[in-house]
C-alpha cells in the first residue's frame, strides 16, 4: 500500500458487492451507483493496495485469490464499523432525553398510557413521541431504526433481525350482542371457522393469532374487516355478528351488559405481549426504564 493512501469504507462495500455478485454492474445496482463509477472505485482502490483484486472479462468479474483475501478482511471491517455506529447511537440515546416509541393499537390503546404514566412519573422531562400502527408495520419501523422501542402482539414467532423479550399476555374475546344464539352457548373452533365474523385487518397482531387458531378448521371468514378496535365493538353492538378482538379492547362493554363474551372451547386464543428493538444493540436507559414501567403493570406482579 502507499505510504499516505488511506482506503474508504465505501471501497470496501464495493469491492465486497462485486465478489458476492460477480458483475459490476449487479454491485452497481446494489449500491445504487452507476457501473462506470464502480469499475472506476474499484481500479483506484487497486492502485492503493498495489495489488490486482479483480479479473474482469466478458463473462464477468470475479477476484483474484488477491481479491478474495482482501474482501474477507473488509467484510471484517465493515462489520467492526457497523458495531461501532450501533454502540454510538445506543449511547448517545442514552445520554439523550427523548424516546421514541412504536405500539400496536391494542397496546397503545389500554397498556401503553399506564407505562407512560409510570415512567414520566420518574422523569418528568422526558420527550416522549408515540407512534400507532398494527404490528406488522411497527415492526417494519423498528427494523428500520425509525423507532427506539416497539410493543407488539400476536403468535409466538422468532423475531428475525430484532431482539425482544415478553412484557405481558392476553386474549381474545368472541363478542356477541344480548339477541346473538352464541349469547348463552358455547361454540368450538369449527362453529368460528364456519361463521362470518367481524374481525380486524390482516397484519394486525389480533388477526394474525385467530388466522392461526383457526387454520385447522378452515381459516377465517369475515363479515367486516376494520383497522380499530372501536369499529369492531360498534359493528358488534349493532348485532352485525359475532366479532373477535382483544378482551381489554372489550372489557368496558362486557361489564356494562351491552355485549355479551362467548366461550369457546378447544381453542387456544391467547397471546403474547412483546416488546421489540432493533438487532445488535441494547435498548437505551430510556427503553429500559419504559421496559421496567410494563412488566411492574403486568397483571399479578
Amino acid at each position: 500500500m502507499r505510504a499516505g493512501a488511506s482506503v474508504e469504507l465505501r471501497e470496501l462495500e464495493l469491492l465486497v458487492a462485486v465478489t458476492e455478485t460477480g458483475s459490476l454492474g449487479q454491485a452497481a445496482a446494489r449500491c445504487g451507483l452507476s457501473q462506470p463509477a464502480v469499475s472506476a472505485r474499484m481500479t483506484n482502490l487497486e492502485g492503493k493496495l498495489g495489488l490486482r483484486l479483480l479479473y474482469r472479462d466478458p463473462s464477468g468479474t470475479r477476484p483474484t485469490p488477491a481479491g478474495t483475501e482482501i474482501a474477507a478482511a473488509a467484510r471484517d471491517v465493515l462489520a467492526a464499523t457497523a458495531r461501532l455506529l450501533g454502540a454510538a447511537d445506543s449511547l448517545a440515546a442514552e445520554s439523550g432525553s427523548r424516546l421514541r416509541v412504536a405500539a400496536s393499537f391494542t397496546v397503545a390503546e389500554h397498556l401503553a398510557p399506564a407505562w407512560i404514566e409510570a415512567l414520566r412519573a420518574d422523569l418528568p422531562d422526558v420527550s416522549l413521541t408515540l407512534e400507532v400502527a398494527n404490528s406488522t408495520l411497527v415492526l417494519a419501523a423498528v427494523g428500520r431504526g425509525q423507532v427506539d422501542l416497539g410493543f407488539v402482539e400476536g403468535p409466538d414467532r422468532e423475531m428475525v433481525g430484532l431482539g425482544s423479550e415478553a412484557v405481558t399476555t392476553d386474549t381474545l374475546a368472541v363478542v356477541v350482542a344480548a339477541g346473538h344464539p352464541w349469547a348463552h352457548r358455547p361454540v368450538t373452533g369449527a362453529d368460528l371457522a364456519g361463521a362470518e365474523l367481524i374481525v380486524r385487518e390482516r397484519g394486525s397482531g389480533t388477526r394474525e393469532v385467530l388466522d392461526e387458531a383457526l387454520a385447522p378448521f378452515g381459516g377465517v371468514r369475515s363479515r367486516l374487516e376494520l383497522g380499530s378496535s372501536a369499529a369492531i365493538v360498534a359493528a358488534a353492538l349493532r348485532g352485525e355478528g359475532p366479532a373477535v378482538l382483544s378482551a381489554l379492547a372489550v372489557a368496558a362493554d362486557l361489564a356494562s351488559g351491552n355485549l355479551h363474551r362467548v366461550e369457546v372451547t378447544g381453542l387456544d386464543l391467547s397471546r403474547t405481549i412483546r416488546a421489540v428493538w432493533p438487532a445488535g444493540r441494547r435498548p437505551s436507559r430510556l427503553a429500559r426504564r419504559l421496559l421496567t414501567a410494563a412488566h411492574r403493570d403486568r397483571p399479578g406482579s
